[in-house]
């Protein structure tokens, strides 16, 4: 991953945020450049799982630059062909549903949209409860566009919350290699 331009974008799926800023931690030491963004929930909202200014500060600091975080920070991503990789980690349904239904009105989905016009890879780490519900048609459709590709995911825990998926977080360096060979990492499903 040396020298890979990577950008990484969260969502406020803040329950796996413990899970996801180690994957980040782990493509820095692998020598990628990595690129922070974050989506307006993940940018501002406090949580039980901690405050939005202590998550920023730790990811600014491990990537050594700011975070984008609007509409307009993101947008030269495609003119100036800024990265080689998208990682959109976590992902939550209510970005599914925009990158599906080509709405961009975040800095998640401008980056994504802006990324993909120069027929760049974006990976998705997915992280929601209706995954198998609302959210399915959304992953099936992104699972047939060009330059998508998926960590492998799972039921979380199937008794209580039995339409939920999560991504593997610790199969991101692999699904990421991968992706920039233009193949999906399997089993997808694991």
């Amino acid at each position: 991953m040396k020298n890979v331009r990577i950008g990484f974008a969260l969502c406020g799926s803040f329950c796996t945020f413990a899970q996801v800023i180690p994957q980040m931690e782990a493509l820095a030491c692998a020598g990628a450049d990595l690129y922070p963004i974050l989506s307006p929930t993940a940018a501002a909202l406090d949580t039980r799982f901690g405050k939005a200014k202590d998550f920023r500060n730790r990811i600014e600091t491990m990537c050594g630059k700011p975070a984008i975080d609007s509409i307009k920070e993101a947008e030269p991503i495609g003119p100036k062909k800024l990265l080689d990789l998208l990682i959109i980690e976590p992902c939550t349904g209510n970005t599914l549903g925009k990158l599906a239904g080509g709405i961009t009105d975040t800095p998640v989905t401008m980056a994504a949209k802006a990324h993909l016009r120069n027929g760049r890879p974006v990976l998705i780490a997915v992280s929601t409860n209706d995954a198998l519900s609302a959210s399915a048609k959304n992953i099936g459709l992104l699972l047939n566009m060009k330059n998508i590709y998926f960590v492998p995911m799972g039921q979380d825990d199937p008794i209580k919350k039995p339409t939920s998926l999560v991504a593997k977080f610790d199969q991101t360096i692999n699904a990421a290699q991968a992706a920039l060979k233009g193949e999906q990492l399997q089993p997808l499903l694991a």
